[in-house]
């Protein structure tokens, strides 16, 4: 069995880091509906890379802290982002198996499910909209997915070399 890949966790939360600050960068109007969800990916990307050391707690945190810079309730990202997480460790087993195309398609059914549940969160609190354009974020994401994951894979190798 191949020996688990020791990541400092400093590394992990500075990508999540940045993927917060991708998250929040200011876009035009028009361009909001396709921005990918940085966070979702890069939370998916360490719950299935080390799923030991990276878990609901690591999305409670983050989605926290999404909440305070969008003004948004109060826990609603902290419950979506948790439950991606938690959502992660459930299908983490079939995941590390499937190769890279199957593996987007699995994040877009995960991302999806979890931008539903956010549509859902924001209409009981009052923000209504009927379209399915929340649905773009989701499908952005798993076409940057393949090179997302090579990429931090080969950064992590790089790290490791040094």
């Amino acid at each position: 069995m191949p020996k688990a890949p020791v990541i400092p966790l400093l590394f992990i939360w500075l990508s999540l880091v940045l993927a917060l600050c991708l998250q929040v960068m200011p876009l035009a109007d028009g361009w909001q509906m396709y921005r990918p969800d940085w966070i979702g990916l890069m939370l998916i990307y360490w719950c299935m890379r080390v799923p030991d050391r990276v878990g609901v707690f690591h999305g409670f945190v983050i989605g926290l802290l999404i909440d305070l810079i969008d003004g948004s309730v109060l826990g609603q990202h902290a419950l979506v982002f948790s439950l991606l997480a938690f959502l992660c460790a459930l299908v983490y087993p079939r995941f590390r198996a499937y190769s890279l195309v199957q593996q987007a398609v699995l994040v877009l059914v995960l991302l999806g499910l979890i931008q539903l549940i956010e549509q859902w969160l924001r209409v009981l609190t009052g923000v209504f909209s009927i379209h399915l354009s929340f649905l773009i974020p989701a499908l952005i994401s798993a076409l940057l997915w393949p090179w997302l994951a090579t990429m931090l894979v080969a950064l992590e190798r790089r790290a490791a070399r040094t």
